[in-house]
């Protein structure tokens, strides 16, 4: 072993080195790329915190005068309450806004590994991405969030108890409900760019359809209260979303397959 690296000359000694050294900025550039972008993506969300805590008393004031929260008596607890209300509006103003510049912000890191074609197929994702996150909220608000709000009270009354809610625990129980639909609904997007990739096919999707059913009726538990009704207006629109979800893959999936015998 000592005699064969003797014998190996010093030029491609030398060349193998200066190979690890650009592999090893190569990695770092990546590093610094991601970092910045990361960066650019705080900023971003800390000014829209920033907005959305200014505008927070116009937006709270709105949701006051909804049919949900009409009848609801306000009340302030902690001396801390008002100033946390802001603080959560601010919160769910600074992810809608940050959202799809995040998309942006990834799209922008990984596109130089990409080809011109799939540039453009996965930058044109992110508008759909935004308007689907947007979508996700209205449905969690007034759909959804009306339901359970009557539940909860309807409970309180029938115990008799006089109703009287802090606002931060409205807000937050709020929140909590509202914003994962933002996400939920990014599904048939997600499936549909799966599908691009090759990751995922249409006849995949319907050998899992029992797994996944499964799957969206325990996610539906889980934010939803030990209500049959509120439990069902939420599993239905998920099940709906995944069979959306199918019929895009099965609508992409005969699209690429019809370029490729055209190409051929």
């Amino acid at each position: 072993m000592e005699q064969e690296q003797r014998s190996i000359p010093k030029h491609i000694k030398r060349t193998n080195i200066k190979h690890k050294q650009s592999d090893d900025m190569s990695v770092m550039e990546h590093i610094g790329e991601l970092r910045k972008r990361v960066i650019y993506v705080l900023i971003l969300f800390l000014v829209s915190m920033v907005l959305g805590f200014f505008l927070a008393d116009n937006v709270v004031q709105y949701l006051q005068k909804q049919p949900v929260a009409a009848q609801i008596p306000w009340v302030v607890i902690g001396l801390t309450d008002a100033f946390k209300v802001f603080f959560l509006f601010s919160i769910v103003v600074g992810l809608v806004i940050t959202f799809p510049f995040a998309l942006y912000q990834i799209w922008a890191f990984v596109s130089p590994g990409l080809t011109e074609k799939e540039r453009k197929i996965t930058l044109a994702y992110i508008p759909g991405a935004a308007v689907l996150f947007v979508a996700g909220l209205a449905f969690g608000y007034y759909w959804l969030f009306p339901f359970v709000i009557q539940f909860m009270t309807g409970i309180a009354s029938r115990l008799g108890a006089e109703e009287m809610y802090g606002m931060i625990h409205y807000f937050q129980f709020m929140f909590t409900l509202v914003v994962p639909f933002g996400f939920i609904f990014q599904m048939p997007l997600l499936v549909l760019f799966l599908t691009r990739l090759g990751v995922v096919s249409p006849l995949l999707l319907k050998r899992m359809r029992k797994y996944a059913y499964f799957a969206l009726f325990v996610i539906a538990a889980l934010i939803t209260p030990p209500e049959l009704l509120s439990h069902l207006l939420v599993t239905v629109p998920l099940i709906i979303l995944y069979e959306i979800s199918v019929w895009l893959s099965q609508l992409t999936y005969r699209r690429m397959a019809a370029k490729r015998i055209n190409q051929e």
